[in-house]
């Protein structure tokens, strides 16, 4: 059975997306049947790999028109499935509200598809509605992108505690995956002790890999490309290969 992550902070900028779109590209890469679900309307998961959304997307298969494995596109790198994702899952907040079940709508449609992968991404929304509790109610854990800046833990309580009244109402087994942080500028002080603070706040739950500050990896998704396909050598693509390999140790 596959293991769901799902990838979530509700503050924008913090390279949730950048980290889905090359997370699930290295983990393919090493070899692991992986499908990223593209949650967010607006749909850079499924363009970052090059692929364009078509007339069945995550919206269709979210308010039940069709199964999940319909909308799946092949993209680039080998054992790399995408579920794409538009601007139409702009209106699923609102009709998901009236639907039956309606935060179980994407574990539903996950059921018939988690035996064939080994890891199962799904990339959140910037923000905490229906959306994110889907994916949330999905996942079997949380993969949190933290920002080394000023404001890095702002918002994260808000977080944790979506987590934990999913966890205590929806989904029992929900647990954090780890947190990831990024956008690290390894020659300022106050990237290192913002990554002394969060190793604090959340004790043996961040990951030995950190993300740096990278231009190259800004460049590839206007490439259609993840970053090891892009430029295999920047210190964006020697990043996310340690961090696939942190979760496939993570998930032995």
């Amino acid at each position: 059975m596959g293991k769901i992550i799902c990838i979530a902070n509700q503050k924008g900028g913090v390279g949730k997306t950048t980290t889905a779109v090359n997370l699930s590209a290295c983990l393919a890469e090493a070899g692991k049947k992986t499908l990223l679900i593209d949650m967010d309307p607006q749909g850079n998961a499924t363009s970052g790999l090059g692929v364009r959304a078509g007339k069945k997307t995550v919206y269709e298969a979210l308010i039940g028109e069709c199964p999940l494995e319909s909308t799946l596109e092949k993209t680039i790198q080998p054992n790399l499935m995408v579920a794409p994702g538009d601007i139409r899952l702009a209106g699923a907040e609102l009709e998901l509200a009236n639907l039956p079940r309606r935060e179980y709508r994407m574990r539903a449609a996950l059921d018939a598809l988690k035996d064939q992968f080994d890891f199962l991404l799904i990339d959140c929304p910037p923000s905490l509605g229906l959306l994110t509790l889907n994916a949330l109610t999905a996942a079997k854990s949380v993969l949190v992108p933290i920002q080394c800046e000023y404001y890095a833990l702002e918002g994260v309580t808000a977080l944790m505690n979506t987590i934990q009244r999913v966890k205590k109402g929806l989904n029992p087994a929900l647990d954090i995956e780890g947190v990831l942080l990024t956008m690290l500028d390894g020659r300022t002080n106050l990237g290192l002790q913002v990554v002394a603070e969060v190793k604090k706040h959340f004790k043996g739950k961040v990951f030995s890999t950190t993300v740096p500050r990278n231009v190259r990896l800004g460049e590839a998704p206007s490439h259609g490309l993840p970053i090891h396909l892009y430029d295999g050598r920047s210190t964006g693509a020697e990043a996310y290969r340690n961090l696939a390999r942190e979760v496939i140790s993570r998930n032995k």
